[in-house]
């Protein structure tokens, strides 16, 4: 018998490596530190994004890298 029971996110979970998981609470009070503009998370890249400040702030081992200087500009 499996311990994952169906519906509870247990199979999302075991995809995702602890590393590259962020945590929903510090993604609610993270703003970008140019701007104090909201953030968009990207699960994919492991970036948040700031389109007002067009920068794509990098997360490594979940934890995110909230320097201008560690962003990657965005291309429109």
């Amino acid at each position: 018998m499996s311990d994952e029971s169906p519906g509870t996110g247990a199979e999302d979970a075991a995809s995702e490596p602890e590393a590259d998981r962020i945590d929903p609470k510090l993604l609610e009070i993270l703003v970008c530190p140019l701007t104090k503009g909201p953030l968009e998370y990207d699960r994919e890249a492991q970036e948040l994004i700031s389109r007002q400040a067009r920068l794509a702030y990098p997360i490594r081992e979940g934890i995110p890298i909230m320097l201008a200087d560690e962003a990657r500009v965005l291309d429109d």
